[in-house]
């Protein structure tokens, strides 16, 4: 495993936990601990957040150039450190190599991607209309801001929330999943690598997550939460947030459907299921979690997608040509186990899949259930997992009112070769992404964020740093 930093970064140095504390970061694939890192308590978040304080004034001051540039030179390290840095993501977290390689790619561009938003945040000059006023318009950072992320893709999440918070001048403390800590530290050290200046990032690992942010989302002194991971912790975050009024943003669960119509291309079809469900074995927030095919091509799909996905190698990520990687951890497995077994007892027909191997890690075969009942479990439960529940439909109202019968609102996906059908159908979902005729939605170009539970807000794309930023408003009489 690449060698990174094992503790605390607070105001620039690398520091021990206050109380000497370190927590153990597994290898899902084996089950073993590859280290250990520090684990902090309140009062080193307390330490971080006061040299975040501390260092938002001048940093709020520092020209758009050269805040670009230091992002534009993370980015660069970052590729050129891509077999480090995939190595290291799949030691933390499991995903095949292959996969890990195009995480980092995908970190990286949010580096590039912000550095050029940061030279374009824009304000305005005009007069208002009782021809009186003068109004110059102008954007200021929202300032010391909490990030947290999860461990599901623990460079690219980094990234999507510094990336975005540095073009727009806050300071940041980084709150990474107690799973996947490494990743986080090595952004830090590429970061002050790049230039950044001391205590504009503080990175505090810790397995103490709420006895951590709680006092500082309450304290007053941080302005903004960025926060990606399950819904219940969401609702959580947003009442502390509540007292401080601090301004959120959530990119939380989903609960994604995938349609299938009559008249779609099946080979398209399949091509995106495996992606929009196996990317990164299902553990992302974006993964299909209910397929509903119409039932003149159901059985025929579903034999494609089964034979699809019995041909994938499930192994450690770091042996050649693996498909599938092992699930985040035991607790991750068994949560999958019980939906299928759920679904099963309901009348699911297995199709390929099913049972969990024998041996060391949290591996979980690709598994594929045809004749799901409604009911099921899975059905209103984020999977997480390489399961594709499938169920068949009749007719284009029927299934938008199965699609949209969730609290959820993330993301979806629609294949038809009607136009006026893609469209209208599209329209009529309640989410805040739809892949039309692909499995991929996800680009650092392009805004990401749901819909009911699934969140507030959105990242990346033109709107990205807007969730950095605030107005504001000079009003000067015409003289």
């Amino acid at each position: 495993m690449p060698d990174v930093p094992k503790q605390l970064f607070i105001g620039g140095s690398w520091v021990d936990a206050a109380d000497g504390a370190t927590m153990p970061v597994d290898n899902p694939a084996t089950g073993e601990i590859i280290c250990h890192v520090a684990d902090a308590a309140p009062q080193d978040a307390q330490l971080a957040e006061d040299a975040a304080v501390q260092a938002q004034e001048d940093w709020a001051r520092t020209s758009p150039r050269a805040r670009s540039e230091i992002l534009r030179r993370a980015y660069e390290i970052v590729l050129g450190r891509t077999e480090e840095l995939a190595h290291l993501v799949t030691s933390e977290m499991g995903k095949p190599l292959a996969e890990a390689r195009g995480e980092v790619a995908y970190a990286a561009e949010f580096f590039r991607w912000f550095s050029e938003e940061a030279v374009r945040i824009e304000g305005s000059y005009g007069t208002l209309p009782d021809g009186r006023i003068r109004m110059l318009l102008g954007r200021r950072p929202v300032g010391p801001s909490l990030l947290i992320t999860p461990w599901n893709f623990p460079l690219a999440m980094g990234t999507r929330k510094i990336g975005p918070a540095v073009a727009a001048g806050c300071t940041m403390v980084l709150k990474p999943a107690p799973q996947t800590p490494l990743s986080s530290l090595a952004l830090a050290a590429i970061l002050k690598e790049a230039g950044l200046p001391d205590g504009v990032l503080n990175v505090v690992t810790t397995s103490r997550a709420g006895q951590v942010c709680e006092p500082l989302l309450r304290g007053g002194r941080i302005r903004k939460l960025s926060f990606t991971g399950s819904t219940a912790v969401g609702r959580l975050l947003i009442a502390q947030s509540a007292e401080g009024v601090v301004r959120t943003s959530m990119e939380l669960g989903g609960n994604a459907p995938f349609i299938v119509f009559e008249d779609a291309d099946l080979d398209v079809a399949v091509d995106g299921a495996m992606t929009a469900k196996m990317r990164n074995m299902g553990e992302a927030c974006t993964a299909a979690n209910r397929f509903f095919v119409h039932r003149s091509v159901t059985e025929k799909f579903a034999q494609r997608l089964a034979a699809r996905m019995g041909a994938l190698v499930v192994g450690p990520g770091t042996q050649d040509r693996v498909d599938v990687g092992p699930l985040i951890d035991v607790a991750g497995r068994a949560k999958v186990e019980e939906l299928v077994a759920d679904a099963v007892e309901r009348g699911a027909r297995v199709l390929i899949g099913g049972s969990t191997p024998k041996g060391p890690g949290c591996f979980y075969p690709p598994t594929v259930l045809t004749d799901v009942d409604p009911s099921s479990r899975l059905m209103d439960t984020e999977i997480f997992g390489p399961v594709a529940a499938i169920l068949g439909f009749d007719d284009e109202d029927e299934v938008v009112h199965r699609a949209n019968a969730t609290t959820w609102g993330l993301v979806g996906y629609v294949f038809t070769e009607g136009l006026n059908r893609a469209l209208r159908v599209s329209e009529r979902l309640e989410l805040g992404m739809v892949g039309l005729n692909t499995g991929l939605v996800s680009n650092p170009a392009a805004p990401f964020g749901g819909v009911k539970q699934s969140g507030l807000g959105r990242e990346g794309g033109r709107v990205g740093i807007e969730e950095f930023l605030e107005y504001q408003y000079l009003a000067m009489p015409v003289r």
